[in-house]
């Protein structure tokens, strides 16, 4: 009988490889278990240990499949015609999955985001909450293309799952992870009999109110350790150009990435505010392009705001 039980635990008969692969994955579930508390202990950061957790489940997957063949490595003669066909069909159906393992490793060694990075990925805009072996979910935030019901960089309340191999078929725009800093652009039409150089002074003058220069100074920098960038202008500018009926004024200044939104409404509100003061008459750059529509502000001659068609 011992002759018999050793005989089947022989790694050449099909019960034999059960029975060890069984052994393997209890000395693999023993094995993730304590590298997760030594992982635990290691790292204080939760980031880092989430991170830690995932590389020991990966490098447990590969250790245990490396292993089973290892196991049903003698049977292979009389199973080979059988494996070779499953092999064949489970590439086939893996394809995608083992493109978004690729993917991860890609996203995790490197370095293209991390958790809590602002990113686009496979057409979706938001903050990276989970990057899995096969999938990273994003907390989506609107834009201002219209693909959202809300109309800026904000949470729209939905989780959205992209596959990892998104990262080889298309580009992945990371708003956060070295520069947390966005340029903005808010363009005025001035009528040309206008005061436009008090309204390119005031623009300006609410840039430079509201920009955080010093800040985006020093994260140049660091990026600019890192990488080859040129210098760049980070101080407001108002730009101008002419068309047939308007000075059109581009102030452009620097903003963090995450109060993108509010800093342009707040900017927005001001300048309105001042030129309605000053009596300058402001024109809505996209009202312009559809119908025309010049807003006359309090303080024209005629009396209360009025809108008139051209």
């Amino acid at each position: 009988m011992q002759q018999t039980f050793a005989l089947d635990l022989a790694r050449d008969t099909a019960l034999g490889g059960a029975a060890w692969s069984g052994v393997l994955v209890a000395v693999l579930a023993v094995v993730t278990w304590i590298a997760n508390r030594l992982a635990a202990r290691a790292f204080s950061d939760v980031e880092q240990r989430f991170n830690a957790r995932r590389v020991v489940r990966a490098v447990v997957w590969f250790f245990g499949l490396l292993g089973l063949m290892v196991i049903w490595q003698p049977l292979g003669g009389t199973l080979a015609p059988t494996l070779g066909l499953a092999t064949a069909g489970l590439a086939f159906a893996m394809q995608e999955a083992v493109g978004a393992v690729a993917g991860w490793f890609n996203i995790t060694f490197g370095s293209i985001f991390k958790v809590g990075d602002r990113v686009q990925m496979g057409g979706v805009q938001g903050d990276v909450i989970d990057i899995s072996l096969l999938k990273t979910r994003l907390m989506e935030v609107g834009d201002d293309s219209g693909t959202t019901w809300v109309g800026g960089r904000q949470y729209t309340g939905r989780v959205i799952t992209v596959s990892n191999k998104a990262t080889f078929t298309q580009p992945v725009f990371n708003y956060s992870s070295y520069f947390e800093y966005i340029w903005e652009e808010l363009e005025v039409a001035i009528p040309h009999h206008e005061d436009w150089p008090r309204a390119s002074e005031v623009l300006e003058e609410e840039a430079r109110r509201l920009a955080t220069a010093e800040g985006a100074k020093e994260a140049m920098e660091a990026v600019r350790h890192r990488f080859p960038v040129p210098e760049t202008e980070l101080e407001p500018r108002v730009f101008a150009s002419a068309d047939e009926d308007y000075m059109r004024l581009a102030v452009r200044f620097v903003v963090p990435i995450r109060s993108a939104r509010s800093a342009k409404d707040d900017i927005i509100r001001r300048i309105h505010s001042r030129l309605e003061d000053a009596g300058v008459e402001v024109v809505s750059t996209s009202v312009v392009q559809q119908a025309s529509e010049v807003w006359h502000p309090v303080g024209r001659a005629g009396g209360s705001p009025h809108r008139q068609e051209n």
